[in-house]
């Protein structure tokens, strides 16, 4: 199997239990593929699955749910002002 037919194949049978497994397999297929005209076949199933990934909600590694970095500095901290 190809890796663009694997590709496929992960676009196709990805659930919302398997998302965070599939996207980062998919990644790593992704950067396998050898030439552009491959990778330009495959980003239609790679811009299927992150927004498959963004509507389920499936956070990535580093993220949070909503798709923006965390803050630093703390969550919930109110910020003191400067006077």
């Amino acid at each position: 199997m190809t890796p663009l037919d694997e590709l496929k194949q992960l676009y196709y049978q990805a659930s919302k239990a398997t998302m965070t497994r599939d996207f980062a397999r998919a990644i790593v297929l992704f950067k396998s593929l050898p030439d552009d005209e491959m990778r330009e076949r495959a980003a239609v199933y790679m811009g299927g699955l992150a927004q498959m990934r963004s509507e389920w909600g499936v956070a990535g590694k580093g993220t949070r749910p909503t798709g923006r970095p965390a803050a630093s500095g703390g969550a919930g901290r109110p910020r003191r002002s400067r006077a």
